[in-house]
């Protein structure tokens, strides 16, 4: 799968997902780019979009997007918090499709 980390994500956090291809936002340039514009530049590069961003679900119509999303709940965006939600995000991952919305953690 093609993921892709926003921005509120640490970039550490893509060597966790082993056996995808991983991209960032910060990566590919794409900081401080809105949401809109963001899941417009997505559908070029990811199957799954990973997110911190609580609001996304109310901001985005995200069942008419062509990849999935998942929402990462966690206490901060710190390593330490984000490291035992690994599993659960590579779980959500195996299973995203096109227009869809999973949640993750606590």
């Amino acid at each position: 799968m093609r993921i892709l980390l926003d921005e509120n994500i640490p970039i550490d956090f893509a060597a966790e997902l082993q056996g995808h291809e991983v991209y960032t936002v910060v990566g590919l340039g794409w900081s401080g780019v809105l949401n809109g514009e963001l899941m417009r530049r997505a559908r070029q590069c990811c199957d799954v979009f990973v997110t911190l961003d609580h609001n996304i679900e109310f901001q985005q119509n995200i069942p008419l997007l062509p990849f999935g999303v998942i929402i990462i709940r966690a206490v901060s965006n710190r390593m330490v918090h984000l490291l035992p939600l690994t599993s659960a995000v590579l779980l959500a991952v195996s299973t995203a499709e096109a227009g869809s919305l999973q949640k993750v953690g606590v």
